[in-house]
């Protein structure tokens, strides 16, 4: 097995691994969400708690997929390539923020003393914190990410155009969907909000089942430069 084919099983399964931290992740740590005056309950919640560790292989994976792919993609364009990489890192970093502030509503139930409605307050600012880093982590960051690995995956036919297409048209749509609930046009978890998050889901998981079973498209790759570096360490292609 070649490196680049390791390479793209590798980003298939870091794709994959992102829809399952998400999904499970938001799943798990509901209670959080929709329980009224949930902070001012007593004990540890294992299923929020386990939501907060798939939070963290969310983290993992994003990173993961620009840093399993850099190698590949530089070979096309390095500065595209370098900005996707800068896209998916500040997204982890974003949703890195809303996890500690789901975790911090969790140690604040382990208050005793607290000014119960004190402890709500703070509860709701973390919370809505958490919302915005959803708008702008699995949202901007995220619609801004897809367009640029699209828009490399097109360019280089490192795999089919039309799956190239569906991110271009995913990245697009999500990235103007979280502007526009940014001024208020609809609420983010509308039904109109989860309706647009589905292109660029079905994005993901295209590509990633297309890396993992099918890989790179050979002769795509065949055209790309080999990037070495010189005598004086500046990259050169050959």
């Amino acid at each position: 097995m070649t490196a680049t084919r390791r390479a793209a099983i590798l980003i298939g399964v870091f794709f994959l691994l992102t829809e399952i931290g998400a999904i499970a992740a938001r799943l798990l740590y509901a209670p959080v969400l929709t329980i009224p005056g949930y902070v001012l309950g007593s004990g540890r919640d294992p299923l929020v708690y386990t939501g907060v560790l798939f939070e963290v292989l969310l983290v993992i994976a994003v990173v993961g997929t620009a840093v399993a792919a850099y190698p590949v993609l530089a070979r096309h364009n390095r500065a595209v390539a370098l900005a996707y990489v800068t896209a998916r890192i500040l997204e982890a970093a974003i949703i890195t923020l809303g996890t500690l502030s789901l975790l911090t509503v969790l140690m604040l139930r382990q208050q005793p003393h607290a000014e119960p409605g004190a402890l709500e307050t703070v509860a709701d600012a973390l919370l809505a914190l958490q919302d915005g880093t959803l708008l702008f982590g699995p949202g901007l960051a995220l619609g801004i990410g897809s367009i640029l690995l699209a828009s490399l995956m097109y360019t280089s036919r490192l795999v089919p155009r039309g799956i190239a297409v569906l991110g271009l048209a995913g990245g697009a749509v999500i990235t103007l969907s979280t502007v526009a609930v940014i001024f208020g046009l609809y609420g983010q978890f509308s039904a109109i909000g989860l309706v647009v998050a589905l292109p660029v889901f079905v994005w993901e998981i295209s590509l990633a089942l297309w890396l993992i079973f099918k890989g790179f498209n050979t002769a795509a790759l065949e055209r790309m430069p080999r990037r070495s570096v010189d005598a004086a360490g500046a990259e050169v292609a050959s």
